[in-house]
């Protein structure tokens, strides 16, 4: 039950969506029309700024219309991660920020501490959902992101591709994988490609990895000063600039994003990518035969192989946004919350949810992933950095590219973040 024994399991979502609309009733009422945020024919606009993209939200925004004709949602996108983090900065400080938008592992510390966005906690739509991903948008008991799924991002593998080169199964150690891209390569087959114009999926998994056997975590070690990111980082940074010192991946590929690799993949062209569920349904319009499968990053050393990941942003409200444009949001949460809204958002992410009254269907070919889904087995440096984590993020996407590049040593990068945390 997710954690949930004592809720039992019942509608209370809907419950809870009905209750909002009636709380917003009254609160249109109490507000007068359009000085409480009311439109003439008694509804009211909310506004939010979507993460996901167009093509999957729009069925969403459709059913939850159908649901709440009292609430209308005027919504923008911004594609992840730098550009939303920008866009919705830009828009908190200007005082210009929409009614909903999404808090993450990149801005939560700054909306948090700005007393940017309301507390969820008290609210029915939250009681069915993972405290694990309450608690990642939380501080101190209060919830500030309602986070319904949780992602896990590892490499897809073109298993007729590896047949090619004698390989039936994917290989579990780093050093097993470095050989298969060389005969990969040997034999003409792009054997890797990532996309790192966000943090590198494989830097996230072996971090986590080693933290994962630490006591304290590497990032308490970190942050409290005892330890530093050249000590604890350069290490994983020098095996993963293996992939581009011994020419098995081009340094061409800061110059890709991640729908481009995802787009070699299913064409055939490159045998392994970083990817995560979100590239399902995309890889099997595309290429409907393709003989593939996901598994996690292979360990480094004796480590044990891992998966980059957490909690989903979550949707948050304008704490600026008046009372009766709260109240909207909040059926709009509710809603989302609900097993309808979780079900229609599903079919459109593939996404792990994580609420207690839906189980969500899972596509056989992300079953390796699920487990370390379920049992927080998951690492995200931007979830795990203690504070400064927009950007230290920017500096080690940049700083990671350089080294790419062949400009810097692993052992550099490590060292601007240790810089860019100290001047923060």
């Amino acid at each position: 039950m997710n954690g949930h024994e004592g809720v039992p399991m019942s509608k209370r979502p809907l419950l809870a969506g009905a209750a909002l609309a009636a709380a917003l009733a009254m609160t249109l009422s109490a507000c007068g029309g359009s000085d409480g945020g009311g439109d003439a024919d008694g509804t009211t606009t909310i506004t939010f700024l979507s993460w996901t993209g167009e093509e999957q939200m729009t069925p969403v925004l459709d059913a939850f219309g159908e649901a709440h004709p009292e609430v209308k949602v005027e919504v923008s996108y911004s594609p992840p991660v730098a550009e939303y983090i920008q866009t919705l900065q830009t828009q908190v400080l200007s005082g210009t920020a929409p009614d909903v938008f999404l808090i993450a592992a990149e801005n939560k510390t700054n909306l948090i501490d700005g007393e940017h966005v309301v507390d969820l906690s008290g609210e029915d739509f939250v009681k069915n959902v993972e405290p694990f991903n309450l608690e990642t948008y939380g501080r101190d008991g209060a919830y500030y992101g309602l986070s319904l799924s949780s992602w896990a991002a590892g490499y897809a593998y073109n298993m007729d591709l590896l047949a090619e080169v004698g390989y039936d199964s994917v290989p579990e150690t780093w050093d097993e994988f470095l050989e298969m891209c060389q005969k990969l390569k040997d034999a003409g087959i792009t054997p890797f490609l990532e996309s790192v114009d966000q943090m590198p999926t494989t830097v996230s998994a072996m971090i986590g990895a080693k933290s994962s056997e630490m006591d304290p975590s590497l990032d308490d070690l970190i942050f409290s000063g005892e330890s530093t990111f050249e000590e604890q980082w350069t290490p994983v940074l020098e095996e993963y600039n293996r992939l581009y010192t011994e020419g098995l991946v081009s340094s061409d590929v800061v110059g890709l994003d991640g729908d481009m690799v995802r787009d070699e993949f299913a064409a055939g062209r490159v045998a392994m990518f970083n990817a995560g569920p979100w590239n399902i349904a995309a890889i099997e319009e595309a290429a409907p035969d393709l003989n593939w499968t996901y598994a996690m990053i292979p360990g480094l050393e004796d480590g044990k192989p891992f998966v980059a990941g957490a909690a989903s942003p979550g949707y948050a409200i304008n704490s600026a946004s008046d009372e009766a444009h709260q109240a909207a949001a909040k059926v709009f949460l509710g809603w989302l919350a609900s097993p309808e809204g979780v079900e229609i958002a599903q079919k459109q992410t593939n996404d792990v949810t994580v609420t207690s009254d839906f189980d969500p269907p899972v596509d056989p070919i992300f079953e390796p992933m699920v487990e370390s889904i379920r049992s927080g087995q998951l690492y995200l440096p931007m979830i795990s950095w203690q504070r400064s984590e927009d950007v230290l993020n920017v500096e080690a996407v940049a700083q990671i590219q350089r080294m790419i590049q062949g400009q810097i040593t692993p052992e550099q990068v490590a060292q601007a973040l240790d810089t860019k945390l100290a001047a923060s």
